[in-house]
């Protein structure tokens, strides 16, 4: 059974939350496990909303240190100790996000009553983070103000299923069966071998999500995000604010739909907006000048692969 991987938007807004957007956050769930990309502020309020259980999250992954993108960390954090939570949870973020989490708390006398286990990420190339069964999470460098990184988030193949007929015509042993989902050929001790191709159905195509959060136009991503199924990529504004965009270290719509073709990504998926913008339709028609398959990110949706 392939498990659901998809992406739900909780806030994809850039430094001011106005025209009803939010900071940065999104929940990546892939079968039972819950992904937290980035924290800004009402997230929990957004999560309620749009019914994600904030209590099933396991793993929270902060791009870097500009407000926006995680000062809802330690409300979350709270709200996680008040509510008597056991579970361990694991935070990956930049040097420095375990000291603003733990000064906080050393000062406001909070005492976690869960495991709370902190990795730094680095932004010197493409770092595994999280490597479970049927996934791995990757951290990749952004060009920004401040050591950022991107995140890509890897399907991996879990165990073949088995062609009921060759069965019914075969009785396999049990290692044999074993042997076979594992995706490895298999031969008896009389010799006769058992191949993966003729008793099993091939594996279904891999999935990728990229996660861009703030970065200057780079085409260097190509090496991290190429062929991804999902590309959200930061957007925060229009060609006509190109040359702001480079001053700080942002993107415009066009420059993340040229990002998105040059990578083969098959969708992207625009974020980060400016708070200068009400209607976003026209960062969007800029996109699709030079990518087609681009939409705007919208708050509450959720986006399968």
């Amino acid at each position: 059974m392939i498990p659901d991987f998809e992406v739900t938007i909780l806030g994809n807004t850039s430094s001011i939350p106005v025209h009803g957007r939010h900071h940065t956050a999104q929940v990546v769930r892939f079968g039972q496990d819950f992904l937290l990309l980035d924290c800004g502020e009402a997230m929990q309020l957004q999560a309620r909303a749009y019914k994600i259980k904030v209590s099933k999250i396991n793993s929270i992954f902060i791009s870097h240190l500009h407000g926006d993108h995680y000062y809802g960390l330690i409300g979350l954090l709270s709200s996680y100790s008040l509510g008597k939570r056991t579970t361990p949870l694991t935070i990956f973020g930049p040097r420095g996000l375990d000291e603003i989490i733990t000064t906080n708390f050393r000062y406001s006398n909070t005492k976690l009553p869960f495991p709370l286990n902190f990795v730094e990420t680095y932004d010197d190339g493409l770092n595994l983070l999280l490597d479970t069964t049927r996934y791995q999470v990757y951290s990749f460098p952004l060009i920004h103000r401040l050591p950022t990184t991107g995140f890509l988030i890897k399907e991996k193949h879990g165990l073949r299923n088995l062609i009921k007929e060759k069965l019914q015509e075969n009785k396999l042993p049990l290692a044999a069966i074993q042997s076979l989902r594992k995706g490895e050929d298999y031969k008896d001790e009389n010799g006769k071998v058992y191949r993966v191709k003729q008793y099993t159905h091939p594996l279904p195509p891999l999935r990728t999500y990229a996660y861009c959060s703030d970065t200057i136009y780079n085409p260097g991503l190509k090496q991290y995000i190429e062929n991804a199924d999902l590309l959200y990529h930061e957007s925060t504004f229009m060609e006509d604010n190109a040359e702001r965009a480079a001053t700080t270290y942002h993107c415009t719509a066009r420059q993340a739909a040229e990002i998105a073709k040059i990578s083969n990504v098959k969708k992207l998926l625009l974020g980060h907006f400016s708070s200068r913008y009400v209607n976003l339709e026209p960062l969007l028609g800029e996109a699709r000048t030079v990518f087609e398959d681009s939409i705007l990110s919208e708050e509450g949706q959720t986006y399968a692969l």
